[in-house]
């Protein structure tokens, strides 16, 4: 009898179980559904925040794609948070995939972003897009919204330069200055405008200021022995170019500049070494090639010189100055359909020289 009673008892509580939601007042049924609402809630809190975790710490590993990934399952849980919009937009700037990027920082303005950060960031990713008049656009909005960030004016005077108003660039880099009296960049980039605009005393001021501020930037110590190049300052120019070598050693473009120097007052063999180095540290430099052939030429070795044009050539077909020079090599190796051949596509390169040569030497 104990064991019969035992079994109904058993039966009894699992009815009961069964039966219990539908016997819930209709405050209960509230409470409980609210409860599950809430779990239901902190679990996709805790998933976006795990997403959202792995995409910065993949982003410190400068694991950009990852990071994007992140980012993106982030947002597929909740896509109104806009650290993880921003973030997913400098992830793609970094992964160069800048057209994303744009759309990563619309998402972001949208959202009512209006602190500054979103038009600035999406003005670079239209800037490396080439979009230079939109990054011009979202730029004069951060300055609006932002108008302490010294960046801002700086990216604006540089797409300015881009678009070669020097006169506008100039504008921003001194407003970019007044902000930060020590921005050695924005000294180094007016001092590139002035240089542009054949302002060349003008340019060395704005270099030298550069280098006062930060005297550990190679390519402003660079322009500086450029701009004294043109100046004919040629031991200011040499001291220059040595001080940037000194700093970075590997720094192709100061032993090209160097090298060119040495073109200048006749040293051929001090430019060859220069135009060697350059090619030694960056091997697919097509200026490194015409100008060491430029050099050779000089020294008669018109056979050595027509190998570096065409490796000149070979790097950098549309290079007009290469098919000139090259032009100039075959002929002084007797080869004068070859030499008419080449200043004909310099010619067509839009080089002036290669016209001239073209229209006074070879037939139509």
């Amino acid at each position: 009898m104990r064991k019969c009673l035992l079994t109904l008892a058993g039966l009894s509580i699992t009815m009961l179980v069964q039966a219990q939601p539908d016997m819930m007042t209709e405050k209960e049924r509230q409470y409980k559904d609210s409860i599950d609402a809430l779990n239901a809630a902190s679990a996709m809190t805790a998933e976006f925040q795990t997403a959202y975790n792995d995409g910065n710490n993949l982003f410190a590993q400068r694991k950009f794609n990852d990071a994007i990934s992140a980012y993106e399952k982030a947002l597929g849980i909740s896509n109104t948070f806009k650290e993880a919009w921003y973030n997913k937009g400098v992830a793609e700037i970094e992964a160069k995939k800048y057209t994303q990027a744009v759309g990563s920082f619309t998402s972001l303005i949208k959202l009512n972003d209006q602190n500054g950060k979103a038009y600035f960031q999406r003005a670079r990713a239209y800037q490396l897009n080439n979009d230079l008049k939109n990054a011009e656009t979202d730029l004069m909005k951060a300055a609006s919204l932002s108008p302490k960030n010294e960046k801002v004016f700086y990216n604006l005077g540089t797409v300015y330069f881009l678009m070669k108003d020097y006169t506008k660039a100039l504008e921003q880099f001194g407003k970019a200055i007044t902000l930060k009296p020590d921005f050695a960049y924005a000294y180094n980039d007016r001092g590139s405008c002035y240089r542009m605009m054949e302002k060349y005393p003008e340019a060395v001021k704005e270099y030298d200021l550069a280098v006062k501020y930060n005297g550990k930037l190679p390519f402003v110590l660079n322009n500086l022995g450029t701009a004294k190049r043109k100046l004919k300052d040629f031991s200011g120019a040499l001291d220059a170019y040595n001080r940037a070598l000194s700093i970075d050693p590997a720094f192709f473009l100061a032993y090209l500049n160097r090298g060119a120097l040495n073109f200048d007052q006749g040293k051929w063999d001090e430019a060859i070494k220069d135009f060697n180095k350059c090619i030694e540290i960056k091997g697919d430099y097509a200026p490194a090639y015409n100008n060491r052939g430029s050099a050779k030429m000089k020294k008669e070795d018109y056979r050595g010189a027509l190998a570096d044009f065409d490796k000149a050539i070979q790097l950098d077909p549309s290079y007009a100055n290469a098919y000139v020079n090259r032009g100039t090599a075959k002929e002084m190796n007797r080869d004068a359909a070859g030499a008419c051949a080449d200043w004909k596509k310099a010619r067509e390169l839009g080089a002036e020289l290669g016209k001239k040569f073209f229209v006074n030497d070879c037939n139509e």
